[in-house]
């Protein structure tokens, strides 16, 4: 399936993809089109993290936030790891400590002067790492973790 958004990814659309590849679709492709896009006539693929899109940015949800929602994924590592991106790529009231090394990762990547899809190649393994710490702290923090709901893993990660 073709997923598509904004080019010049950061933080929100390059989690996004990793959280597609790993857990919905393992043979995305991603496509990045231009910021003036007339998104609203895309009818061909799945638009993410582009303006007034149902897999976008949601009240203080990021896009990652939506697509956990939309596809049911409810694994606290994964509910542990959208606060983090929450936290990275936009204001919320209490963020994730973690979310602004990630911003910084993020930002610096986009400074490589790579292309969106090599970035894309190169961080996953930042979002593999992260999604390990997330499950290693939760096991710590709550031995059960896999029988908690999302709402008590984000009431305690702030």
């Amino acid at each position: 399936m073709k997923w598509i958004t904004r080019e010049k990814i950061k933080v929100d659309r390059v989690a996004c993809p990793w959280l597609i590849r790993q857990f919905i679709d393992p043979q995305a492709e991603f496509l990045f089109l231009p910021h003036d896009t007339d998104w609203s006539k895309i009818d061909s693929g799945t638009v993410f993290d582009v303006p007034n899109c149902e897999l976008g940015h949601n009240g203080q949800d990021v896009s990652f936030n939506s697509i956990l929602k939309k596809y049911g994924l409810s694994d606290p590592a994964l509910v542990l790891l959208g606060e983090i991106a929450r936290a990275a790529d936009s204001h919320p009231r209490n963020p994730h400590p973690a979310g602004e090394g990630l911003r910084w990762i993020a930002h610096g990547f986009s400074e490589l002067g790579l292309s969106d899809h090599k970035i894309l190649e190169r961080e996953f393994v930042v979002y593999d790492a992260l999604y390990g710490e997330c499950k290693r702290k939760l096991e710590k923090t709550f031995p059960r973790a896999k029988q908690i709901s999302m709402f008590e893993i984000a009431s305690t990660v702030h």
